[in-house]
């Protein structure tokens, strides 16, 4: 993938969210021209480096002239868009307000990325649509992108009709690049002091089969994202390629989960969460891991 693969101008949602600060500085990194976007409480634009603008993405008249040029001191329209705003978990709100405020943001930034000509979209599905927390143990491991979503919150819920809605964006119109990153758990690298502690009971951190993904590699897959170019809509797993533990994953695996397909050869550390389509079709590949900061 070359730096030219990548679009000119992009609008980042979520941008002052922990993922969301790692894009948006990645991407500036790289090269590309990014308006950032966000609804942080009483935040004053001018305070955030860079240029950026406060928008209420249930607005959709906002979304829309953010991704037109229509707010004044901003330049013209956007070449693609990366949608990471969101209640960003369940349990922080009521279920009505988390799915009202999720599922309106994220269709009007489709729908309006779609008025506005924009032919690349990359938003953040999430690891949960794999059936977190793993309650009602996996089909197999690693999991994969292979089975149907399994949400089992309306966080979850409302991320596997994301999924959905995309696929029929898609099919509405046949040249629309749609890349749905299921992320798992942001780390940033002061999240990972008390990772050591977690082998003492692996029943802790089973609800996402021990996975994490550090912001960094998180902003990586982003870039990876926008330089696809296959038209449709397609999800990916994006993970760290270890897991949370300093134990085996086999050993993990044939303690917590004894009835659970292995489905290959695990490495001593190996992701439970599968990022093989990530690296075959993305060139995802994570660059970072706890272990070389604790």
């Amino acid at each position: 993938m070359s730096e030219s693969a990548l679009p000119r101008r992009v609008v980042v949602t979520g941008a002052t969210g922990k993922l969301g600060r790692a894009v948006v500085t990645h991407l500036r990194a790289v090269g590309v021209d990014v308006l950032a976007v966000d609804r942080a409480g009483g935040r004053d634009p001018r305070d955030v480096d860079g240029e950026f603008l406060l928008v209420d993405l249930t607005d959709y008249g906002q979304v829309v002239e953010a991704f037109t040029g229509g707010a004044d001191e901003h330049a013209g329209g956007v070449d693609a868009v990366v949608h990471l705003a969101a209640v960003p978990a369940p349990g922080l709100m009521s279920n009505a307000t988390t799915f009202a405020n999720n599922s309106a943001a994220t269709y009007n930034v489709f729908a309006a990325a779609r008025a506005a000509g924009i032919k690349r979209v990359v938003w953040a599905s999430s690891e949960t649509v794999l059936g977190l927390p793993f309650d009602t143990p996996p089909p197999y491991a690693p999991v994969d992108e292979e089975y149907a979503p399994r949400p089992e919150s309306t966080y979850s819920l409302n991320k596997a009709l994301e999924e959905e809605m995309a696929r029929h964006f898609c099919r509405w119109d046949p040249e629309l690049v749609m890349v749905g990153l299921r992320f798992s758990n942001v780390m940033d690298v002061e999240d990972y002091a008390p990772f050591p502690s977690f082998d003492a009971d692996p029943s802790l951190r089973r609800w996402n089969l021990w996975g994490y993904i550090d912001a960094r590699d998180g902003a990586q897959a982003v870039e990876r994202a926008l330089a696809h170019d296959q038209p449709g809509a397609d999800v990916f797993i994006i993970a760290n390629a270890d897991t949370v533990m300093s134990r085996s994953s086999a050993s993990l695996m044939a303690e917590v989960y004894p009835g659970v397909e292995i489905r290959k050869d695990l490495g001593e550390h190996e992701t439970l969460l599968s990022i093989d389509k990530a690296r075959r079709v993305l060139g995802y590949e994570p660059r970072h891991s706890w272990r070389d900061h604790v």
